[in-house]
């Protein structure tokens, strides 16, 4: 029987396990390992698939619930923003610092104290200024009137005698006199400033149009 002679070429272990290490150090195959963004996307892919699977269609509901939850607390904060921006509004109109194209930020009953204290310092001129600033602070505290920025003290009579009728003729009467001190410079009296000071006090007591109720009868 002819032996066959070993092949040459043919390594031993040793030989066979080095030429493998050799091999695998060749750059082309640490450019074939996955990456970072490869992994990430397949694991992405995992998510997507497993939103289509049998188990997932049981958690449907409980997901479903989220959705309706999180679609009805934004159209809460959307009507809040639409409808609550106009009511600030008229609350910085109400408490600001903008009255008759001044700033101040007193309230009625303030002003009316003021007014009093100039009266009976005998200054006249600031008393009925005054005066007529805490009828329309009165106004716009009670919701009677929602003027403009910088509105005149005419304009803020004629938009209350639309809800207080009756007093029309005492509301103009006030914003004129307010008008002859304040633009004008006329010299206020004890008289004009008393006339005010009823028109204030009517003002209080007067109730808007909207308010009374006709009882049937």
């Amino acid at each position: 029987m002819i032996r066959l002679a070993e092949d040459p070429f043919a390594p031993d272990g040793d030989e066979a396990r080095r030429w493998a290490e050799q091999e695998l150090q060749n750059p082309r195959y640490a450019d074939a390992k996955p990456t970072w963004f490869d992994y990430l996307a397949e694991d992405i892919a995992e998510f997507i698939s497993g939103l289509f699977s049998p188990e997932a269609g049981q958690q449907a509901g409980g997901a479903a619930l989220v959705i309706v939850t999180v679609v009805i607390v934004a159209a809460l904060i959307t009507v809040l923003i639409l409808w609550g921006r106009p009511r600030a509004s008229r609350r910085a109109r109400r408490t600001g610092r903008d009255l008759l194209g001044e700033r101040d930020d007193r309230t009625a009953a303030q002003l009316r104290a003021d007014a009093e204290r100039r009266a009976r310092e005998g200054d006249w001129d600031a008393a009925t200024v005054l005066r007529f600033r805490a009828i329309a602070r009165g106004l716009l505290e009670r919701d009677i009137v929602d003027p403009a920025p910088g509105a005149t003290a005419q304009a803020i009579a004629r938009e209350a005698a639309s809800a207080l009728g009756d007093l029309r003729a005492e509301l103009a009467a006030a914003a004129g006199a307010f008008d002859e001190v304040r633009y004008l410079r006329h010299p206020a009296t004890e008289a004009g400033y008393r006339s005010l000071v009823a028109v204030d006090d009517a003002v209080g007591r007067a109730r808007p149009a909207s308010d009374i109720q006709v009882v049937p009868a």
